[in-house]
């Protein structure tokens, strides 16, 4: 009889929950919960070594996890003879053995699997059932009726809903805690000399985790990246103790010195807990709740609280609702008609521009760099550099533990790249070489002076920029963020003008292209 069929319940990468609205509404002696390591997601883009590791050994963890609390799991590792390669071969192959009733998948993040599971009514005889991924505060549906009719798309008009929505770090009076929405401004502080941040807490790869890594380095030795630091929580306990630190010892600074870069030094006071949000390890939700207590208990100030929770509450369910709205043409948006390949030193680090080799340098052995390293020194020479969104966006799809195309492409495609012609920005982040100095200590030891303009040992930013703002005037000289730039430019003259195209034209003749192979394995 159809009722004695199991329920097949697959669960990706990113969900990994017993939260997960698949799973809460299941009872266990009539599911099986499908989870497939396969190849197409491991190498549809080559990601960094730690990213397949993390998610393999997250995966294999949350199975383990799922067993000892009495669920039926089949689980597909990689290298099983007879391993289909996609979600939809390993899905058929299941119904084989299970024969289930239905199936219940909650929706995916990224656009191209969740075009794969739409297709699967029609490719299997069993009922499938497509579940809302509520561990999102606005559903995908809510932000297309909050955007619907609105000229413009900005983050703190949706930041704002979020808040009150929740409730979190709101007066009872319904205004902002603290009479603000947003304390940005308090979150730009310099770094200072004597900056001694805490270490974040590394985990030590377990038997599970260290299969993984010896898994990657056997079949993924050609990707980008080094396993040798490999320290990312794994589990929801490790989780839950790397928030423990961040709470206990970082966030009291975090905001100050939020955007500031410091040469050497990876972590400073972020919390480093993307990976464990975006694999389904932490709730975001939680952690904002955790940071307004600190707040209220004294223990962070409030520019801290705001920012984190922004990020979280604010940005985070901004993009994707953003994502989702604008795909699939935000994949191949180029407003700016942006060219150049990518640099091969993005790859390699091997560049003398000090900002751009360390934070490189980072992402490579660490699969992360935090949010201004990649949006003001790496994105921002992508802007002025007039680097392919194409080859940008897979760059950053490769390289950071924590980058799903839902949340690397809005950032990439439009917030750095302004490819979309300014839906989500309201202007380029674009920037000379004075903002690097003035947020880093990368400029006082480096080949090429910042307070050079136009000389062969000038700073490649001040250049860059100048040329950027100068080849797209007629689209961002109307722009008020903006457009008085253009007074400052035209006082130049001529000849002075001239000398930084020059200066930029020749130091972008010097780039090499990044060889084939890298990003992709075509």
């Amino acid at each position: 009889m159809a009722s004695d069929k199991p329920i097949l319940v697959p669960v990706l990468g990113d969900q990994l929950t017993r939260d997960l609205a698949s799973i809460r509404g299941r009872t266990k002696d009539d599911t099986v919960i499908l989870m497939m390591e396969v190849w197409d997601e491991a190498t549809y883009v080559k990601h960094h070594k730690q990213k397949i590791a993390l998610i393999f050994s997250a995966m294999r963890h949350f199975a383990a996890e799922l067993e000892d609390a009495g669920w039926t799991v089949d689980y597909v590792k990689l290298t099983d003879p007879d391993n289909a390669g996609s979600f939809t071969g390993e899905v058929a192959r299941a119904i084989e053995r299970h024969q289930p009733r239905a199936i219940q998948i909650v929706e995916a993040g990224e656009w191209r699997v969740q075009q794969a599971i739409e297709e699967w009514p029609d490719k299997f005889d069993c009922e499938v059932e497509i579940l809302t991924d509520d561990r999102f505060l606005c559903s995908l549906s809510e932000f297309n009726d909050w955007a619907e009719n609105r000229k413009t798309l900005r983050m703190e008009h949706f930041y704002r809903e979020m808040r009150r929505k929740t409730g979190i770090l709101m007066a009872d009076d319904g205004k902002p805690e603290g009479g603000e929405w947003n304390y940005d401004e308090d979150n730009r502080a310099s770094p200072k000399e004597d900056m001694d941040p805490p270490a974040r807490p590394l985990f030590e790869p377990d038997e599970i985790t260290r299969e993984c890594i010896d898994l990657v380095e056997e079949k993924f030795g050609d990707h980008f990246g080094s396993l040798e630091n490999f320290g990312w929580p794994v589990t929801r306990d490790e989780a839950e103790k790397a928030a423990d630190a961040f709470f206990a010892e970082r966030i009291e600074k975090f905001g100050k010195f939020q955007d500031a870069m410091v040469y050497g030094q990876d972590d400073l006071y972020h919390s480093m807990l993307s990976t464990s949000i975006n694999l389904g390890l932490l709730d975001p939700v939680e952690l904002c709740r955790r940071a307004e207590q600190a707040y209220q208990d004294g223990k962070a100030p409030i520019n801290s609280a705001e920012g984190f929770i922004r990020q979280l509450i604010g940005w985070r369910e901004y993009v994707r609702g953003f994502y989702w709205r604008f795909m699939p043409d935000l994949e191949s948006n180029n407003a700016l008609n942006a060219q150049r390949a990518l640099p091969e030193f993005y790859w390699t680090g091997e560049t003398d521009m000090r900002c751009l080799a360390d934070s490189i340098r980072s992402t490579k052995e660490n699969a992360h760099a935090h949010h201004i390293q990649r949006l003001m020194v790496l994105g921002n020479f992508a802007l002025i550099a007039g680097l392919s969104p194409r080859e940008v966006q897979d760059w950053y799809l490769v390289v950071y533990a924590d980058a799903y195309q839902w949340v690397e492409l809005p950032n990439v495609a439009a917030m750095i790249l302004y490819a979309d012609g300014g839906k989500l920005a309201s202007k380029p982040y674009a920037a000379s070489g004075n903002y690097i100095n003035k947020m880093s200590n990368y400029c006082s030891d480096c080949t090429y002076s910042v307070s050079k303009k136009t000389e062969e040992n000038a700073c490649p930013f001040n250049s860059l920029y100048w040329r950027f703002m100068d080849r797209h005037r007629d689209r961002l000289e109307s722009n008020p963020r903006i457009g008085r730039i253009y007074s400052n430019w035209d006082r130049m003259g001529e000849e002075k003008q001239q000398a930084y195209l020059d200066r930029a034209e020749s130091f972008l003749d010097t780039l090499e292209p990044a060889q084939d192979g890298w990003a992709r394995n075509d």
